[in-house]
């Protein structure tokens, strides 16, 4: 029963900030991408320096693994909203509104994963099964014509040892290849 309840509670706080992200940024996928990655980088860091002072506590090294995987997730997305900065562009107000939401989630998520970290981990999975369908969504719009399919920018061509002649539609691909990735550990560790 208790598990019924923490799985319902992964997928509606899932579905309440992809609310959130439809009713402000609608079909603005670029800057739709930035907020999504500004906050799919918290969960990572928050796993990862939790489970750090974690094994500091205990004096126990066995979560090295587990610790560099997460912190390995959050530089990983961290990197998605650096790629993201570039094709976007978002205004000052709307870095404020960014950092303002971050803020909020990271004390939100923080909580859940000290009292509950496998539901915390669910959500997570959550969070990344809907980034994997923005950006499926994001790329039909620029293959479809609807979004000019623009030059990569060159973070995301280094980042991704990608040829100087990649567009949009290949960093999109290579991010959300990573959170699918994303999506699959954090269900590992959910269970």
């Amino acid at each position: 029963m208790g598990e019924i309840i923490k799985d319902k509670f992964a997928k509606s706080m899932t579905m309440f900030f992809r609310f959130i992200a439809d009713t402000f940024f609608a079909k603005r996928y670029g800057h739709r991408a930035v907020v999504l990655e500004t906050v799919a980088a918290v969960p990572g860091m928050v796993a990862g320096v939790w489970l750090h002072m974690k094994s500091l506590r205990k004096m126990k090294s066995g979560l090295g693994p587990k610790i560099r995987e997460m912190m390995d997730e959050a530089e990983n997305e961290r990197m998605h909203l650096m790629i993201f900065i570039d094709i976007a562009k978002p205004s000052w107000l709307e870095r404020y509104i960014v950092l303002f939401a971050q803020f909020i989630f990271i004390i939100f998520y923080l909580l859940l994963y000290i009292f509950f970290p496998k539901t915390a981990h669910r959500m997570t999975h959550y969070f990344e099964e809907e980034a994997v369908k923005s950006y499926t969504q994001y790329l039909h719009m620029v293959e479809s014509g609807q979004t000019e399919n623009v030059d990569a920018p060159q973070i995301a061509i280094d980042y991704y040892k990608l040829k100087k002649s990649a567009k949009l539609t290949d960093v999109i691909k290579k991010v959300r290849a990573d959170e699918e990735k994303h999506s699959q550990v954090n269900k590992r560790y959910s269970e």
